[in-house]
């Protein structure tokens, strides 16, 4: 009797592992959604990046963002998200649906990864063009790093000088 229902739970574990592995992504739309009520409940501002599994500084964005030292204070001020766009053909599954409309919206894209800052109602506060409209990608530059501190105080003005510098001083490090 044990062998039946370990067999039928092992059974039912894998039919789920399959289908959450062949499930389609949510699409943009319930992302945001979700992101906004999220966002709404914590009073925070939601910071949405785009990118593709080809993309290495997307990769590298990624990583910065689960960094133990950036992910708690990122995550005081901001409810991350990340829409998948713009993938080759033979991964073109992976994309979150409505998420390039969403991403031109916004005003990209020219060049991943794309990123912009909204209030919990999903409105535009700061997207990643610089002053003269160039995409900073992952701000790895000066340049770009200031305008991404810029972007985070627009759409964290409470954040404090410390959180900000926390931030700024990772993303100056070459690693």
């Amino acid at each position: 009797m044990n062998i039946m229902k370990t067999a039928s739970s092992l059974l039912a574990a894998l039919t789920l592992l399959a289908y959450s592995a062949f499930a389609s992504p949510p699409s943009s739309e319930q992302v945001i959604a979700d992101a906004k009520t999220k966002a709404s409940a914590e009073q925070k501002a939601i910071f949405v990046h785009f990118g593709a599994s080809w993309c290495g500084w997307c990769k590298r964005l990624d990583a910065f963002l689960d960094r133990k030292d950036i992910k708690p204070v990122f995550e005081k001020y901001f409810v991350p998200v990340k829409l998948v766009v713009q993938e080759k053909e033979k991964d073109k599954a992976l994309e979150n649906p409505g998420a390039e409309a969403f991403m031109t919206k916004l005003g990209g894209p020219s060049g991943l990864p794309y990123s912009a800052f909204l209030d919990s109602k999903g409105d535009l506060i700061a997207n990643s063009k610089n002053s003269v409209g160039n995409n900073i990608g992952f701000p790895a530059q000066p340049d770009e790093i200031d305008c991404f501190v810029k972007m985070m105080k627009k759409a964290a003005p409470k954040m404090s000088e410390q959180d900000l510098k926390i931030i700024e001083t990772a993303l100056s490090q070459k690693t």
